[in-house]
């Protein structure tokens, strides 16, 4: 049905553009307080009441106000190509929310003035439109002391960062982890994702291309230089996602239930173990379930892993080696201890996820 217009007054018009001005004078006024805030060193935790930072992060998304904006700055991306593929950017799903933090044992917890220093720096770039520059800033500042608070707020500003510069149609100055392929007479989707490190699904969603025949000699794709890599967090049932060294966004996950953990230690994505709904037959019961069964209990995807080090190597030597990361239809075990050792996933992560590890080069760690 088409939307009936609805006529305003000019007095109405007025009125709501002086309202805007007002918000935005407002905005102006809380990130200048961020500063003041910060610089005197008030407290340590971002997200706590009278926190500097917490402005710049909107308790209804990761960003707000001009650091948002900043990241549409047409200033800091690269011109893309004169005769690019259609453009098209992936819709990941929101980054998920950190782990529960207990606010009295995060009020014990010190983040360094380092760390302090160096989050005003990425924020400052940010605002300015020097995404890769904040991105690099706030990933250095996981690397030091931090509350709990703070580091789960700098990985949502990281996370909404990545949709742009990971996740966007276009390649950011300055970035190394992306950037411009020109497509050749014979080239393959598949052989340049191969060559990259990365799956061919991801390419697709980030350029726009519904079918990977789609790709045409001479036009110039975005890339992703990869691996992937991710750690899982036992005791916060958190997964964070890496591309390289640097961090992308978390995921939360269902672990192995008592007697059945799943196995600490390095892993690798099995060499042919990426599948869309395998069939699986339950080692308990016997019971086989085909991919259309409405039981099937592995969700969308399944991604084999194969144990190397620590626990996962032990198990891979013993010859157990029906460990994966796959879907569930239980969401309500997400964040539970309820597999028989796999790492669960929602299904619609699982398939994100699905879409940017490789085989054999992307390592999955699992830690406590």
């Amino acid at each position: 049905m088409a939307r009936r217009y609805r006529y305003k007054s000019y007095r109405q018009r007025q009125r709501e553009n002086r309202n805007m001005v007002l918000i935005g004078v407002a905005g102006i006024i809380v990130v200048g307080g961020v500063f003041y805030l910060v610089k005197k060193r008030a407290v340590s935790a971002i997200g706590l009441p009278g926190t500097g930072v917490e402005t710049v992060l909107d308790s209804e998304g990761p960003v707000m106000g001009d650091f948002e904006r900043a990241i549409e700055t047409p200033g800091n991306r690269v011109v893309p190509p004169a005769n690019p593929t259609p453009a098209g950017t992936v819709q990941p799903a929101a980054p998920a929310a950190p782990a529960e933090v207990n606010p009295h044992a995060a009020a014990d917890e010190t983040t360094s003035p380092e760390a302090i220093t160096l989050i005003e720096s990425a924020v400052t770039d940010a605002q300015q439109g020097r995404l890769i520059a904040a991105r690099n800033k706030f990933n250095e500042v996981l690397s030091l002391d931090l509350s709990s608070q703070v580091r789960s707020r700098v990985k949502e500003n990281m996370a909404a960062l990545a949709t742009q510069w990971l996740f966007g149609k276009d390649v950011l100055v300055g970035d190394t982890l992306t950037g411009w392929y020109d497509v050749k007479p014979g080239d393959y989707l598949s052989h340049i994702a191969r060559a990259h490190k990365v799956p061919y699904e991801l390419l697709m969603k980030i350029n726009g291309l519904k079918d990977p025949r789609d790709l045409r000699a001479g036009s110039r794709i975005k890339v992703v230089n990869g691996p992937f890599h991710a750690k899982v967090y036992c005791s916060a049932y958190r997964m964070d996602l890496y591309l390289g060294d640097v961090y992308v966004k978390s995921y939360r996950v269902g672990l192995g239930k008592e007697g059945r953990e799943t196995p600490k230690g390095v892993w690798c994505v099995r060499s042919g173990g990426k599948l869309i709904k395998p069939n699986w037959t339950d080692p308990d019961t016997g019971r086989r379930y085909l991919a259309d069964d409405p039981e099937y209990p592995l969700g969308s995807r399944w991604i084999a892993l194969k144990g190397l080090e620590g626990e996962a190597g032990v198990k891979e030597k013993n010859g157990e080696t029906g460990y994966a990361i796959h879907g569930t239809k239980e969401p309500e075990s997400i964040g539970t201890r309820s597999s028989r050792g796999c790492i669960r996933l929602f299904n619609g992560e699982v398939i994100e996820l699905y879409d940017m590890l490789v085989p054999v080069d992307s390592r999955v760690t699992i830690l406590d």
